[in-house]
């Protein structure tokens, strides 16, 4: 009896407690919606304030700007740009202007090699290259063109140095190896300003190999000075049309005489013309075993090119006697 009595009274209590909270969620005021959020105010749109809004903050940068080829943007020799030299490369600096802000501009000296080509290309895109930059050793090592080219001009530097020296100076910031081999007894003539590395190179674009010139139609480089060596010769050195004078001489600088890659003239020959057996029904040649033709123990066959004095190629003799 005792435990039916309390059973009700929990009853009780836990209706009173359920009344009670159903009255204090009635008593709470209704929630409010939510607001319709407001519709994001459209970004404004970059516009162009011309050079003299630049040349107000920049004004030695300008200037120096002047000095270049670059000046002629400015005076409207490319179509769309005139007075609007600076945001030719930086963008339109509308934004910039008002905030006075780095982060507001295109800044092309902290852009990655390629985007820092796009800018250039906008103008530069036809120079006068074979093939075009993208194909050159420059832009596959991600070497920007900014790297080499000082656009503004600041300090003094110019956009396109024409000077041999200073060619030189700056190709060898990064070809060290290339510069060094120019200390060598036998070489040509960059240390002394006589020539440059562009004489040889173009540091653009190149159908070669090492973005080497090219000189008479498609023929190496090297024969725009070395004429005398240039064929086409009845008798052809076939190492020539293979691999070109890089295949005995070391066009940079060496220890040899000629600028060879070996020592000793043997040597260099000796690299194609070893153990090679003797035809039957054609002369003997260097190598034949057994016999030989010529005894390389012996002094006079030591300098191959004493009897072979045209191995560039002949005209007239196919052992290039003559």
């Amino acid at each position: 009896m005792l435990n039916s009595s309390l059973t009700g009274l929990s009853r009780a209590a836990a209706g009173i407690v359920l009344m009670a909270s159903c009255l204090t969620i009635s008593a709470q005021p209704p929630a409010k919606s939510a607001e319709p959020a407001k519709p994001a105010e459209p970004a404004k749109a970059l516009e162009y304030v011309g050079s003299e809004t630049c040349k107000a903050c920049h004004e030695e940068i300008f200037n120096n700007l002047q000095k270049t080829p670059h000046s002629a943007i400015e005076t409207g020799a490319r179509r769309g740009w005139d007075q609007k030299s600076c945001e030719s490369c930086h963008g339109p600096g509308s934004k910039h202007a008002e905030s006075a802000s780095a982060d507001d501009i295109k800044n092309p000296a902290k852009l990655a090699p390629g985007q820092v080509d796009r800018t250039c290309l906008q103008c530069h895109l036809n120079q006068n290259t074979p093939v075009g930059r993208l194909a050159s050793g420059h832009a596959k090592d991600q070497v920007a063109c900014t790297s080499c080219h000082s656009v503004h001009g600041a300090g003094g530097a110019k956009l396109v140095i024409h000077n041999k020296t200073e060619i030189n100076q700056k190709c060898s910031t990064c070809h060290l190896t290339q510069w060094a081999s120019f200390n060598r007894p036998y070489k040509h003539r960059l240390p002394e300003g006589a020539m440059s590395c562009v004489d040889c190179h173009n540091p653009h674009a190149s159908f070669r190999d090492d973005t080497v010139r090219t000189a008479f139609g498609n023929e190496p480089g090297c024969l725009q000075c070395h004429s005398d060596k240039r064929g086409p010769f009845v008798y052809e050195h076939p190492v020539l049309r293979l691999e070109g004078c890089t295949a005995c001489h070391d066009p940079h600088g060496s220890a040899n005489p000629r600028m060879l890659t070996r020592h000793e003239v043997r040597l260099v020959c000796l690299e194609c013309h070893a153990n090679l057996p003797i035809p039957v029904a054609q002369p003997p040649s260097l190598g034949g075993v057994p016999p030989a033709l010529h005894d390389l123990r012996s002094p006079r066959f030591q300098n191959c090119t004493i009897c072979h004095t045209k191995v560039h190629g002949s005209n007239v003799d196919r052992t290039f006697f003559r």
